[in-house]
């Protein structure tokens, strides 16, 4: 029994193996599976910015690796060491390197000026006085008719050298852009309406003072140059009232045309941003769109020219009352005239701090109707350059001037001296007076 039962264990067993052996031999000699790929899936993007978005968004997941930062030990200096360690490496770095002489702007002052006719002396007696005082230097544009150009330049060179690097000076024939010329040039004095255009010849010029040939300076040009930092945003020209008092006044009295605010404005010292004026459109009777300085000067004039006595001066008017946020108004002391005195003293300010800018117009330099303005324009005329201001200048004035206190305009003298005798001691100052360094401990 015990060997039948063994028998039969050892014939289960066998074929228990015969069938794993069958079954695991197929399987060893089929080929193996093959893995279905498996489907990607793309998003579906409504344009090419979609996609760019999607990679920069990818890029910005992935952080680049960071490569080893390198630490360097270096032995530290003194601090005196050190600067002349960095001195040493900043003149080795501006070897070869060539330094810049270019002058700046704001230290170049623009002058501009019209001269026709007999006005050579008089034009030559202003440049003078403006050299006398100013401390910047000056560049002068002289508008002038051909023969007073070699005039002009022949009078220049028999000044004395030293003048040579206080200014610098062009001559620029008379032209007018558009319009016919001989009407321009005929328009109230010879070739006055010039200075209306310089706004479009002078382009490369930014700001100019323009003054004309019968005007004298009594203090330095910079005092008036200064009031181009006073301008607000919209303001571009300044100028001086024509009048003080409406009463008196003449544009207040027969003006046929629109004016600048009470009394109209005079155009003898005229301080203007050209750049802006160039780059405005200028509110105007004939236009609601406005139009640019350049294509607004003719029209204007065409439509006033009945109506018009001081010629481009009521031009003027006329475009800043359109257009009064647009200038600056300066005191009448830089501006001082005949009508200032000679109806009794209206202007307070040239009491109170004396005469800057000094204008003869009617014709007073060369008559003997306001002898306090002749006194002066004569004494700059006579004052021989480089010699002493108060003994070759003032002293002579100061006399000459007790003759002219029984006139209008000569009976309240400081008006005329006070400015001038502050201005000469300033130049005595800079030119003589020198300050002496302390003694090295």
């Amino acid at each position: 029994m015990r060997i039948h039962c063994k028998v039969v264990a050892i014939a289960v067993c066998f074929g228990v193996f015969l069938l794993l052996y069958f079954f695991g031999g197929n399987a060893a000699d089929e080929p193996p599976l093959k893995e279905v790929a498996k489907e990607k899936h793309f998003p579906s993007f409504g344009n090419f910015e979609d996609i760019v978005l999607l990679k920069g968004a990818k890029q910005t997941n992935e952080e680049p690796q960071k490569p080893p930062k390198l630490i360097r030990k270096e032995p530290k200096l003194s601090s005196r060491r050190a600067e002349n360690v960095i001195a040493k490496t900043r003149l080795k770095s501006e070897v070869g390197r060539p330094r810049s002489k270019v002058t700046l702007a704001e230290d170049v002052m623009h002058l501009a000026v019209v001269a026709c006719g007999n006005r050579l002396d008089e034009t030559l007696n202003m440049v003078k006085s403006a050299l006398l005082f100013s401390m910047k230097k000056i560049k002068f544009h002289i508008f002038a008719e051909e023969d007073l150009a070699e005039q002009f330049e022949r009078g220049f060179s028999q000044w004395p050298q030293t003048l040579s690097s206080r200014f610098h000076y062009s001559i620029y024939p008379i032209t007018f852009s558009v319009g016919n010329a001989d009407e321009w040039k005929k328009l109230f004095k010879p070739c006055a309406a010039q200075r209306l255009f310089l706004p479009v010849i002078l382009k490369d010029v930014d700001s100019l003072l323009y003054v004309d040939t019968d005007v004298l300076f009594l203090r330095p040009m910079d005092d008036i140059w200064k009031f181009l930092k006073a301008f607000n945003s919209t303001q571009l020209a300044a100028m001086a009232p024509e009048h003080e008092i409406p009463k008196i006044g003449w544009y207040s009295r027969f003006a046929r045309h629109p004016y600048y605010g009470v009394t109209g404005v005079n155009s003898g010292v005229m301080l203007m941003n050209l750049t802006r004026i160039r780059n405005t459109l200028f509110r105007n009777s004939m236009i609601a769109s406005g139009l640019s300085w350049e294509n607004l000067l003719h029209p204007l004039y065409q439509k006033y020219k009945n109506h018009i006595t001081w010629g481009d001066q009521d031009l003027l008017n006329i475009i800043f009352h359109y257009n009064p946020e647009c200038l600056y108004i300066f005191p009448c002391q830089w501006n001082y005239r005949p009508d200032h005195c000679m109806y009794g003293s209206n202007c307070k300010a040239a009491e109170e701090e004396g005469v800057s800018i000094l204008h003869g117009n009617r014709g007073v330099y060369h008559d003997d109707k306001q002898p306090a303005f002749r006194v002066v324009y004569d004494a700059i005329h006579e004052y021989p350059f480089e010699e002493n201001l108060f003994q070759s200048l003032f002293y002579p004035l100061q006399t000459k001037f007790l003759d002219t206190v029984n006139t209008l305009c000569g009976r309240i003298p400081q008006v005329f001296l006070k400015q001038i005798e502050k201005s000469m001691k300033a130049a005595y100052e800079k030119k003589v007076v020198r300050r002496v360094r302390p003694p090295h401990k």
